[in-house]
């Protein structure tokens, strides 16, 4: 139909897992795919509707593969499309950025710098590190001290710089290539998130046929 031959009538696709877009914006398939086809084809691929986004649509919108294969079955009829990969793409709208303010940039600051300060002494109450200390000191020097200084000072830089190295950032820049504990607990949130949303999103799908 479209001058493809015998030899090329297979288009790969491999759908992405979460792409961002715009409100009112128009998704293609070269958006949310990966594409692997003749070279013919390619250009009228990529410029296939998906969907519309529109205001009912709210900030997630679920494409599943088999949608994307009507479409593409639609315009090409005697092609085989392989899909590989994820059977859902996410697509997340997001509304123009709206600036923080100062006064609640530094209410968050200040509330998570005091939250943390005392988070951590209300740890080392508990485990009576001062006295720990104070033994120590009182071990390695033979003099007895209730604050000791020496170990406390170095002890307290240290606990910050411990701090540094596991979030392995320094304000906005990294300190190596290798993701911190925090972020791989971020990237594995991200997935159940993502799990959750494509099996609600059909469960709702499925509750919507039944009804009607």
């Amino acid at each position: 139909m479209w001058g493809v031959n015998v030899l090329e009538k297979t288009i790969y696709i491999r759908m992405r897992n979460r792409v961002l877009t715009k409100p009112r914006e128009k998704v293609y398939l070269m958006d949310i795919a990966q594409i692997i086809a003749p070279e013919s084809t390619i250009p009228d691929l990529k410029k296939i509707m998906i969907h519309q986004v529109t205001p009912e649509d709210k900030n997630i919108i679920i494409i599943d593969v088999m949608k994307v294969i009507r479409f593409i079955t639609d315009m090409f009829e005697e092609v085989e499309v392989q899909s590989i990969g994820p059977a859902q793409t996410i697509i997340e709208v997001i509304n123009k950025n709206k600036q923080m303010s100062y006064p609640f940039f530094l209410l968050i600051w200040f509330l998570l710098f005091f939250g943390s300060a005392m988070a951590i002494m209300n740890f080392h109450d508990d485990v009576s590190m001062q006295s720990v200390q104070a033994k120590l000191y009182t071990i390695i020097t033979g003099m007895k001290d209730s604050k000791p200084w020496l170990f406390q000072i170095p002890y307290s830089i240290g606990l910050g710089l411990g701090m540094v190295l596991f979030f392995n950032h320094v304000f906005e820049k990294r300190i190596n290539e290798e993701p911190s504990p925090l972020e791989v607990e971020m990237f594995n949130y991200q997935l159940d998130l993502d799990n959750y949303v494509i099996i609600h999103e059909n469960k709702e799908s499925l509750k919507r046929v039944n009804d009607d």
